[in-house]
């Protein structure tokens, strides 16, 4: 995957969708630890972020309650964040689209328009601390599975959010 493209100054945002099966565990997660870094540097003006599924099981729902109870724990609010299907548009909208393991990547891959296919990679790329691939599913475990999740989500928006914060014409 190439880097995100450079933005020219008359565009307002760089955009970035995370995206999983549901959206109601790994996406919403990122999304949520997203949106609180961003605001929390003052650069809401620059960024804007969603999250999708790769299926359509929970389109309309809250994250599921495990994931908001953890995000909750550590002051990410999810509760306004519901569940929408990935969309064809979605890969003209944003400026990335990341996929949180390889399944969700393929998937991605085998929907995206080919002049789009630079936008569409790995979540964990972006991770300083963790050198893996994929964010673990945590619906069919325990807790430790949503705090895992937190972990591998606050240490890649932080890897993605420095990256692109030190890119020309971003700051």
């Amino acid at each position: 995957m190439t880097e995100p493209r450079e933005r020219k100054m008359t565009d307002s945002k760089t955009r970035i969708l995370f995206v999983c099966t549901g959206n109601i565990c790994r996406s919403p997660t990122a999304e949520g630890v997203a949106r609180q870094r961003i605001a929390r540097a003052g650069l809401t003006d620059l960024f804007e972020v969603d999250s999708a599924a790769t299926h359509g099981y929970h389109v309309g729902e809250p994250p599921d309650p495990r994931t908001a109870k953890a995000a909750g724990e550590r002051g990410y609010d999810l509760s306004r964040l519901r569940a929408r299907k990935l969309e064809l548009s979605d890969f003209q909208r944003f400026d990335l689209l990341l996929a949180m393991d390889l399944g969700h990547l393929e998937m991605m891959r085998r929907m995206c328009p080919q002049v789009y296919m630079p936008k569409v990679g790995l979540f964990m790329r972006y991770a300083r601390n963790h050198d893996i691939d994929e964010v673990p599913d945590p619906y069919y475990g325990g807790s430790a599975g949503f705090e895992a999740v937190l972990d591998y989500c606050e240490d890649a928006v932080e890897g993605l959010l420095e990256l692109l914060g030190n890119r020309p014409g971003m700051r």
